[in-house]
């Protein structure tokens, strides 16, 4: 190497010994720049079931059976709950038997209005009778109707006195208890499904504006993962105390455990600005000071830094740089160094 640096130019040579020495200085030390970065706000969220609801009595009775309770997995159309359904059964055989009678009713009328109106053109019967027949048809059809209408409710009613989950999820609450009379509109369970989640939140107005731009949430987990969403709701209005506006934000499936409560971290970038982003290596910490090793004239020396966001390599300095700044890249290799002196 020394053999080929000789045999060189004192340009070349010149250019070589500088090209090493920039390489020495760019390896140890860095140059502070200010970049322009996306401004993120990061605001706490709390998961909640999409799907959750009280089931409440249709019908009145004394309950039975009870086949769930409370933190129970119900998987849909499972029975959860039973009513005595002695008078609802008596009514359904009250609405059968008033079926038969006015249909048996419609079909004599028809009957007869059918033979009248054959008898009518011999002048066997008068007009008066006529429609008389016709008149009654048509009434007892109205009535064949409404005993069907009836029918049709009394079986309802029977249906009420089996609870079904109208979704597969967790039952929250039971509000009953074995042989207790309900009514109608009492609760009965509360639930909710665990299929569909979503983070709910609130944000202050003064980043409305942004979101409603860029609609897109990063929401971190408890184990650092991170899931993307631009399926949100933003609500409209604000709330009147704190003047923050709801949003919901729909959660994509996942493998993540996920359950109603956990509270999250949401971030969504709000504009941008000026920011100073530099190695992690290059911040001493101790105890609460966090600094750097600034280069000012060939010596070492350490500046206190305020940081923002840490990410797994790099952090964000708010304060206590500037760009054209010269930093060590290793602050406790530097502090080492120092000591050995």
């Amino acid at each position: 190497m020394n053999h080929c640096i000789l045999n060189k130019s004192p340009q070349l040579i010149a250019l070589s010994l500088l090209f090493i020495c920039w390489r020495a200085f760019s390896a140890d030390l860095l140059i502070v720049k200010n970049d322009l970065k996306e401004q993120l706000v990061v605001i706490d969220a709390t998961i909640e079931a999409v799907n959750k609801a009280t089931l409440s009595a249709q019908t009145s009775g004394r309950v039975r059976q009870i086949y769930f309770d409370t933190n129970d997995y119900v998987t849909q159309g499972s029975v959860i709950l039973e009513i005595t359904n002695k008078e609802q059964g008596a009514l359904l055989a009250v609405a059968e038997a008033e079926v038969y009678r006015t249909q048996a009713l419609y079909n004599e009328a028809t009957l007869t209005y059918q033979r009248y109106k054959k008898l009518f053109p011999k002048g066997a019967i008068s007009q008066g009778q006529l429609d008389q027949a016709e008149a009654a048809a048509k009434t007892n059809k109205q009535l064949t109707l409404a005993a069907q209408a009836n029918l049709n409710k009394a079986k309802e009613s029977l249906d009420y006195t089996i609870i079904k989950a109208p979704y597969s999820g967790i039952v929250t609450a039971r509000h009953v208890e074995v042989g207790e009379t309900i009514t109608p509109g009492q609760p009965l369970f509360s639930g909710m499904s665990l299929q569909k989640l979503r983070a709910v939140t609130e944000i202050p107005q003064r980043h409305l504006e942004a979101l409603r731009k860029n609609p897109e949430f990063i929401i971190t987990l408890n184990d650092g993962s991170q899931l993307v969403s631009d399926k949100i709701t933003l609500f409209n209005y604000a709330d009147q105390q704190s003047h923050a506006f709801k949003v919901r934000i729909e959660l994509p499936e996942t493998t993540h455990l996920l359950l109603p409560g956990m509270w999250v971290k949401v971030q969504f970038v709000s504009g941008e600005r000026q920011s100073i982003t530099i190695p992690r290596s290059a911040i001493l910490n101790n105890n609460e000071l966090n600094a750097v090793y600034r280069d000012v004239n060939g010596k070492a020396l350490l500046t206190q830094v305020r940081l923002g966001t840490i990410a797994e390599d790099s952090v964000e300095v708010l304060a206590g740089l500037k760009q054209g700044d010269v930093i060590s890249v290793d602050a406790y290799k530097k502090l080492q160094q120092l000591e050995s002196k």
